[in-house]
Parts: structure tokens; sequence; C-alpha cells
């Protein structure tokens, strides 16, 4: 008996070592064109705009963000569903104990031999175990599967890191625009002021019309509530920086946002990779994480179809049984017991059909979203790609709209001054360079951004770790 035991154990193990970690489906991917260098610059691309206060929201939202916090929980409950599926592949061991006292009925059913007594006492100790011998793997099925959602769930903490840093930055770099606005925009009215005194003083002096006078202060009021509406923006933005970066009700409902760089800064926007970084499924923890997804799905296909087979359990037992306390531990107490079960079903073979179905269901919902990850992926590669090749350009003739229209304020002030215009010729003028200095205000800005979005569309801001999967 126990060489058959043995055999058993042994072909048990050698069925277990044939579950393998599946490997992902072919996809016809782009090839890289990036070079190791500019690799290098994705791990912390947000030094390369060279802002401590940038540097330091987006270390504050690591340390306490609380999605990141929320996902830490999601974690340790992966790893303790892996901690459960490995248990089912070491046979468990209990330590039993008891104590009893009975006394049987002196004239019922049962007779007993003269002078037996009727009252007994019982006292056991020993050791049980039982292991269920993993001949078709479905334990060691189940046990990568759970070391393949653990994976997961890491992946998922990384992808969401990537999204906290890009939103800080994204966030700072609209607050650090809405601030250029408000300062245009203060010195716009400052400037509006001006004239409505003046355009007064001629109006009151005969030399202009009340059109004239209404026009200038209608201007002036329009400039008054773009600075309540970029005032709000401003208020908004630091609301979300302060929630971003985990702070307290307190401080979110109050909150204080350090300011580094001006936006004056990002005409000098910096340079990073112009072309695809290698190893993106690597470098992408969003690819990673449905990847594992995917091959625990796999897994668990395997795990589903071993309830076909017979499930075969060693139990045994070792102790000691006496009446007497004191005779428990010689060697006439000693009892022990050792037994195999085999179980295998029959009426049931309908609903393990059926988990293997909605496993094998399953499994194919994950492979698609899997290809979806990739092609999605590869997508917002391109267009950051193409955003970023753009911003640069836009920014630039933006920057040049602005001063050739500085150019042509000054022209129309001294027509208008010589009274060769009308003072209609003005007003288009301001309004056009107002609006032409927010759009170059807005074009820093997206040149900014479309380095952030291109920097998580290829997964940077996180070292490519290989998470193991082990069992």
């Amino acid at each position: 008996m126990r060489r058959a035991a043995f055999a058993l154990m042994l072909s048990g193990a050698l069925a277990g070592c044939a579950v393998n970690q599946p490997a992902p489906p072919k996809l016809d991917l782009p090839a890289s064109t990036a070079t190791a260098e500019q690799n290098a610059l994705l791990e912390h691309w947000w030094l390369a705009f060279n802002d401590p206060v940038l540097t330091s929201l987006i270390d504050e939202a690591f340390a306490n963000n609380l999605d990141l916090k929320a996902t830490l929980a999601r974690i340790e409950l992966a790893r303790s569903q892996l901690l459960l599926a490995q248990s089912s592949l070491i046979p468990s061991f209990d330590i039993t104990g008891g104590a009893s006292r009975q006394r049987f009925s002196g004239v019922g059913p049962a007779t007993f031999p003269p002078g037996t007594a009727i009252t007994t006492n019982d006292f056991t100790v020993g050791v049980e175990t039982s292991y269920e011998l993993d001949l078709w793997g479905k334990y060691r099925s189940g046990a990568l599967a759970a070391s393949n959602d653990l994976a997961a769930s890491r992946y998922d903490r990384e992808t969401v890191r990537i999204t906290v840093a890009a939103d800080v930055a994204e966030a700072y770099f609209r607050l650090r625009a809405a601030d250029a606005l408000l300062v245009v925009y203060e010195e716009t009215r400052k400037t509006r002021a001006d004239t409505v005194s003046l355009q007064k003083d001629r109006f009151d002096g005969g030399i202009i019309g009340e059109y004239d006078l209404r026009q200038a202060e209608a201007e002036l009021q329009a400039v008054i509530a773009d600075i309540a509406r970029t005032q709000q923006a401003i208020g908004l933005t630091e609301g979300a920086l302060a929630t971003l970066t985990g702070r307290s009700p307190r401080e979110v409902f109050t909150p204080e946002i350090a300011r580094g760089a001006t936006i004056e800064a990002a005409t000098g926007v910096p340079q990073l990779p112009a072309g695809l970084p290698s190893g993106l499924v690597d470098r992408r923890p969003d690819i990673r994480r449905s990847e594992a997804q995917l091959a625990a799905a796999d897994l668990r296909i395997q795990q589903a179809r071993a309830d076909y087979f017979p499930d075969l359990t060693l139990t045994g037992a070792f102790g000691s049984e006496s009446v007497a306390l004191s005779s428990l531990f010689t060697s006439p107490a000693t009892i022990w017991r050792f037994g195999i079960a085999l179980v295998q079903p029959i009426i049931n073979l309908k609903s393990i059909e059926a988990g293997v179905t909605a496993a094998t269901a399953r499994r194919e919902n994950a492979e698609v979203q899997y290809q979806q990850t990739v092609q999605n992926a590869f997508r917002e590669v391109h267009d950051a790609l193409v955003t970023n090749q753009s911003a640069q350009q836009v920014l630039v003739a933006e920057s040049r709209r602005r001063d050739l229209l500085t150019q042509a304020l000054d022209v129309a002030n001294v027509r208008y001054e010589a009274g060769r215009t009308s003072y209609l010729e003005v007003l288009d003028a301001q309004r056009t360079l107002l609006a032409s200095e927010t759009l170059r205000i807005a074009a820093a800005r997206d040149a900014r951004i479309s380095i952030v979005d291109f920097a998580k569309s290829v997964g940077g801001g996180w070292t490519p770790e290989m998470f193991s999967v082990a069992y």
C-alpha cells in the first residue's frame, strides 16, 4: 500500500508539473524606432520640464493619492487569494485530542458480561493528515491563475501610478496657463480702464461721440468677465490638484498650490522620443495586466476541466487512545489509520460542463480585451506623436502672430490719434491681439500637455519590472 501511495503521489507531482504559464497570442506589432537614450528619458519624464514644484507635486501624489492607496489593498487581497490557492498543493495536518466519559444502560438492549463497568472514560490524542493528489493539475492551475491575478493587481497599481503622474502634470500646466491668462487680463483691464478714462475726457470735451465712449466701456466689462472666468478656472484646478495629491479635506476645501516655472518657460518645451519606444508591450503596465488576466483565464479552463476526472485523496492518522489518562502515551494505546478515497463525478457532469463553458467564455473575453488593450495602446501612441509633432509648430506660429498683431495695434493707435480712422479699428486690433495672446498661452500649455500625453501613452513613469508569476 505504501508503494502504491508513493507511485500515486509521484504521478500527481508529474502531472502537476505539466501546468505551464500560457503565452499571450501573437500580434502584428510595428517596429520600434526610438533609441535607448530616448527610452531612458521616459522613466522620470517630468524631470525634463526642470520644474521643482511639478516634481514635488508628483512625489506628493505618489505618496498620498487615495487611488494609489486603494490599489495596495487590492494587491493584498490578490496575495491572500494566492496563498489560499497554494494551500491546496500541500497536505493538511491537524492535531486532534479529546476526552469523554460515558455511561451505558444496565438494563438496555445491549448486554454486558458480569462485572463489566458501564461507566467508561475515553482519552484520545493524535495527528490526522489528508492530501488530495493533484493528478490532473487542478490545484496547480488554480495556484498559477491566482499568481497571475496577483501580478495583474500589481500592474494595475503601476497603471494608476502613471495616470496619477500625468493627471498632476496636466492640471499643473493648466493652472500655470490660467495664471498667465490672469496676468494678461489684469494688464488689459488696466489698459482699458485708462482708455475709458481718456475717452470720457474726450467725450466731455466734445472730441468724440457717445458711441466711442460706450464701446470703450463695453470692452472694459468684457475683460472683467474674462478675469472672473479665469479666477474660477484657477480655483477649480487648485482643488483638483489638492485632491490628486491626497491632501486632507480641509486642505482640499482651502487649497494652497505652489507655483514654479512660468508659462513663458513653456516656449522651451523639452524634446522626448520622436519615435516608437522599444518594448511598448512590456513597457505599458495595462498591457501586462491584461496579459496576466488572459493567462489566469486560460489556466482556469484547465482547472474546470480537471473536475471531469476522479479525485484521489490520501488520509492518515496516528495517535493514542486509552480509557485512563495515565496510560494514554503507552505502547498498547497506539492507534493508526491509513486510507485512500476515490471520487468520480457521474450525476453532475452537466454542471462541470457548464463550468468549463463559462471558463472558456471568460477566456475568450479576456483575449479580446487583451487585443483591444494593445490596439488602444498603439493608437494612443500614434495620436500622441501626431499631437506632439504639431504642438511646437502651433506654438511658434501663435507667438509670431502675437508679435505681428502687437505691431498692428501700434499702427491702429497712430492712425486713430491722427484722425485717419475710427475707434472701431483700434478696438478690433485690441480684441484680435488679446485673442492671439490667449491662443499663444493655450498653445504653450498644449505643447507641454502633449508631452505628458506622449509619456503616458508609451508607459512612461515607471521602471518596467518583471513581476514574478510563481506558485
